[in-house]
């Protein structure tokens, strides 16, 4: 590895180990770089897909982690929007093309060349391995970072780098806000802000889950409806109810009985990546010309865009917060769902 500024992280070394202490260096800042301490990062459901290699062609050693929370550093002397003091965080990706149609439409979730994921993915070089947030620093182009609200605390900004924005881009873009119906499938790490912010723009708001154990919660966060999937007469009542569906779980089950709920001309937009095929009948969707279909992360004007939103709105999400000694521990949590509602490492905690 070339030279650079010796930062301390965890890191996984092979699929499915624990992660480890583990020194890497990062980039001595470049005219258009800026160079982040860590405060913060959240653990995303994604970290653990990829650190045990569930989805292929994982980087070896891995140091996971896209929901950073921190304050600059250092800037490159090309840098205008930030200055060393400044609040900033960074979400899933940090670099690409910058030259498509989708980049220059600020949609660099989309850029038709592929944009650089914030760890697990090489860098436009195509040699060298991006590693993650669970670590002191990160060197990132001034243009994939955005400045977090002076009301919103770091820790509980974390987690709105991705879960923020993942729910934030769908429920805009199909325009969720005063007088439309929008349900969320599942409260947990994406949807319990996904509630959070439809209901924030206006929309009546609708929890649906299989039980009835996270209602008081959905209904805290500003849910107005409740839907438990395990009741089959609270499921039936819903059929033809939502405008929008939100549907944040990673499991293919239960899709035509989510497609059922919605009203003529309604969507249901994933979010949630189920690794399996999906199992959608047509009758589900062609008798109320109902739409199906999926998003991903905003671009980086959005993404500020969304961090303003929550500041108006003193919206954060729900977290429990970890030193980085026990994140293994608290992956195996997450796998259980036994977490309300984000894990965020105190990244501090490296230096224990």
């Amino acid at each position: 590895m070339s030279t650079g500024i010796k930062t301390k992280a965890y890191a996984a070394a092979a699929a499915g180990s624990e992660l480890k202490p583990f020194e890497i260096q990062r980039r001595e800042p470049g005219p258009h770089d800026v160079l982040i301490k860590i405060k913060f990062c959240g653990i995303c459901h994604s970290d653990v897909h990829q650190a045990k290699d569930e989805w292929g062609g994982a980087i070896f050693p891995m140091v996971p982690g896209h929901e950073i929370a921190g304050i600059v550093e250092r800037v490159g002397d090309q840098v205008t929007k930030f200055k060393a003091g400044d609040r900033v965080g960074v979400g899933c990706m940090v670099d690409s093309c910058k030259k498509c149609d989708s980049c220059n439409a600020g949609l660099e979730q989309y850029c038709e060349k592929g944009n650089v994921q914030t760890y697990n993915a090489l860098a436009l070089d195509g040699k060298t391995p991006n590693l993650g947030g669970y670590s002191e620093q990160i060197t990132v182009l001034e243009r994939f970072v955005v400045r977090i609200p002076d009301n919103i605390p770091l820790d509980k900004a974390a987690p709105l780098l991705c879960a923020g924005i993942t729910t934030y881009s769908p429920l805009k873009h199909w325009k969720a806000g005063p007088g439309k119906d929008v349900a969320v499938v599942g409260l947990g790490g994406l949807g319990h802000v996904a509630v959070k912010i439809a209901h924030a723009m206006g929309a009546n708001v609708t929890v649906i889950s299989r039980s009835l154990g996270k209602k008081k919660d959905a209904e805290a966060m500003g849910a107005t409806g409740y839907v438990a999937t395990s009741d089959q007469a609270s499921a039936d009542k819903a059929v033809s109810s939502f405008d929008l569906i939100i549907n944040t779980v990673s499991s293919a089950a239960d899709m035509n009985t989510y497609l059922n709920m919605l009203k003529l001309d309604g969507v249901m937009v994933l979010v949630g990546a189920p690794a399996e095929p999906l199992p959608v009948n047509a009758f589900s969707i062609i008798p109320k010309r109902r739409s199906l279909a999926g998003s991903t992360i905003g671009g980086l004007p959005e993404t500020q865009e969304m961090l303003d939103f929550c500041g108006e709105h003193n919206l954060t999400a729900d977290i429990e917060v970890i030193p980085i000694e026990i994140v293994n521990e608290a992956y195996e949590r997450l796998l259980k769902s036994d977490v309300r509602y984000r894990f965020v490492i105190d990244i501090e905690s490296l230096n224990n």
